[in-house]
């Protein structure tokens, strides 16, 4: 596994995932849903285990899961877990802030 850099800075990552949204990022071949939950950025897969759709074009609620905008499945941002656990977890990725920049772990 290896630390693969996607911001320059926390500042470029606040501006391209202001709080409460989601992103994606592509990571050579893998699809990954960025989330900023309170000024926290977190990883998952892009997938959605239950059917496949693409989880950056959900929302984000209260509770800091993300939704996912076909069934309505919810998921825990740090876990990857499944609210109703009627899907599989989602695979999570680590993210880490350095002073040249914003990293995640693949």
């Amino acid at each position: 596994m290896a630390w693969i850099k996607i911001f320059e800075s926390a500042q470029e990552a606040a501006s391209r995932v202001p709080p409460g949204t989601l992103a994606l990022v592509r990571v050579g071949t893998l699809r990954i849903c960025l989330a900023n939950v309170k000024g926290s950025l977190r990883a998952v897969q892009d997938a959605c285990t239950h059917n496949g759709e693409a989880l950056s074009k959900g929302t984000v609620n209260f509770r800091g899961e993300v939704i996912c905008p076909w069934h309505g499945y919810c998921f825990d941002l740090g876990s990857g877990r499944e609210s109703g656990e009627r899907s599989a977890d989602l695979e999570t990725f680590p993210i880490k802030a350095e002073n040249d920049g914003i990293f995640i772990r693949i």
